[in-house]
């Protein structure tokens, strides 16, 4: 806890942001961490609740009752070092996690919850000012070579933690560059690339290996993934070199939109769209990138990607942005005696959001019409839900100006024909099948974490199973391990 009456004292203090005209400039973040003396008021506000809900709240079970009290006596290398006991990247997560383990705050029962992911934003980034995060090589080497296929977070963490006990850990990706769905899923404004190259310096002073445009797989499958990968190795040849081998990619099959007209030029996937602009951040030429410049932009799917389409598409220079969703509009305010600690439905505004948007709810996609084979209008439908069930309107369709559509309605499961080139079992949604126990797979030596096992989920819960993993291939290997789980 921090001050025991600070919770009646202070009100929740938000991070601070650059003004929507200066921000839509450029791509670079523009989320100001705490200072020094508001993190360490906003930490006095943990209150001695006796059962810490956010711990369990939060995926990597952070320790937050001590870090919080840490930051609040100004004892910041201390917090560091319990922040780091949790979570390989709090950067990551500090910047762009929910932050599920303030909706399961004490505090949030009937006032402000604490603003936990800020002062775990203040408390890594005062570690990298200060040169606290530093490498931690493993002491001795174990001779067991372990292969990660995938450098998104569930990856990464899952190579450092088995670095850091001695094996000899090698992380392949298909693209050029590391992070996975971190590195070409997320903008740039809201998650600068910068976060993950010190985390792969680090690891790579830690002694794990990074082989990049290496695609696992079959030769005939490479062409289904991009055109970056220059190699491939057949997961043959990666068992009969590793003593054992992790699946840890993204959710990348992205959920599709059948609907009359999808084969209109001007309709793509988020997935093919906001890579491109990271891309061309990170010095790329791209002669045929999607642009929305000067276009009316519709964006189908109200989750983060979608926020993420809107985000760029004003930086782009739309004319107009448009998102729907085919989900009824949340409540503004949840009932909190209802759904406590649990993560709670309502209305959730994005910074991308502020910037220019116009939000349509309980709205299903009929059709898309154009002309010359492009699009140039969405006819929809409004829609109500009873019992479960989607009905639509009668009457309420309507058509809007369309130059660019963009969907973003989740994803369904890994790429399947990497899954199959390894022979895994998979369970019904298209997913790895392993348990949260040994992270085993049906293959014998081969372990699968993250996206691959889960499905599509948060940051937070791929490093958490990255970590689970590692403790797991490292049992595997040693009989024993010192990991923590």
């Amino acid at each position: 806890m921090g001050k025991p009456t600070g919770f009646m004292e202070f009100r929740r203090l938000s991070e601070a942001s650059l003004p929507v005209a200066e921000r839509l400039k450029n791509y670079q973040e523009f989320v100001l961490h705490l200072t020094d003396d508001q993190a360490k008021t906003q930490g006095a506000r943990c209150m001695d609740c006796g059962i810490p809900f956010c711990s369990n709240g939060c995926p990597v079970n952070n320790v937050i009752p001590d870090w919080n009290d840490l930051v609040y006596r100004g004892n910041w290398r201390e917090a560091l070092d319990v922040l780091h006991s949790t979570n390989n990247f709090p950067d990551f997560t500090g910047r762009i996690c929910p932050a599920t383990c303030e909706a399961a705050c004490t505090l949030n029962i009937n006032d402000d919850a604490v603003g936990i992911k800020s002062i775990e934003h203040a408390i890594i980034d005062k570690g990298w000012e200060q040169g606290w995060v530093t490498p931690q090589p493993p002491a001795s080497k174990t001779g067991k070579k372990v292969a990660v296929v995938g450098s998104g977070p569930a990856g990464m963490a899952a190579a450092q933690q088995l670095a850091r006990v001695g094996h000899d850990v090698t992380v392949f990706e298909k693209n050029d560059r590391i992070g996975g769905l971190l590195r070409y899923g997320i903008p740039d404004f809201k998650f600068e690339k910068s976060n993950i190259d010190r985390r792969v310096a680090q690891m790579q002073a830690e002694g794990v290996t990074f082989r990049t445009g290496v695609f696992i797989g079959k030769d005939a499958d490479l062409g289904i993934v991009n055109n970056l990968a220059k190699q491939t190795i057949a997961p043959e040849t990666l068992l009969a070199e590793f003593d054992a081998v992790v699946l840890s990619g993204g959710a990348e099959t992205p959920r599709d939109l059948p609907a009359p007209g999808r084969e209109l030029s001007g309709i793509y996937n988020a997935m093919q769209f906001l890579p491109q602009q990271n891309r061309v951040n990170a010095g790329d030429v791209l002669p045929e990138q999607i642009k929305a410049t000067g276009k009316h932009v519709i964006v189908i799917g109200g989750g983060d990607t979608g926020s993420d389409c809107v985000g760029t598409s004003n930086r782009h220079g739309a004319l107009s942005v448009t998102q729907f969703e085919v989900m009824p509009r949340p409540p503004e305010q949840e009932n909190r005696s209802l759904v406590w600690p649990n993560w709670p439905l309502k209305l959730r505004t994005s910074s991308s959001h502020d910037e220019g948007c116009q939000r349509d709810w309980a709205v299903s996609t009929k059709e898309f019409i154009g002309s010359d084979g492009k699009v140039e209008k969405l006819r929809a439908v409004r829609v109500e839900w009873k019992d479960g069930k989607m009905n639509e309107i009668a009457g309420s369709e309507f058509e809007l100006k369309a130059d660019l559509v963009l969907l973003a309605m989740g994803f369904v499961s890994p790429v399947q024909k990497v899954l199959d080139a390894f022979g895994v079992e998979k369970d019904a949604r298209g997913n790895i099948k392993a348990d949260t126990e040994t992270y085993r797979t049906s293959v014998g030596k081969v372990f699968a974490a993250g996206d691959m096992r889960r499905g599509q989920s948060l940051v937070v819960w791929a490093i958490r199973e990255g970590r689970q993993c590692a403790r797991a291939v490292d049992e595997f290997l040693m009989g024993s391990s010192v990991l923590p789980r």
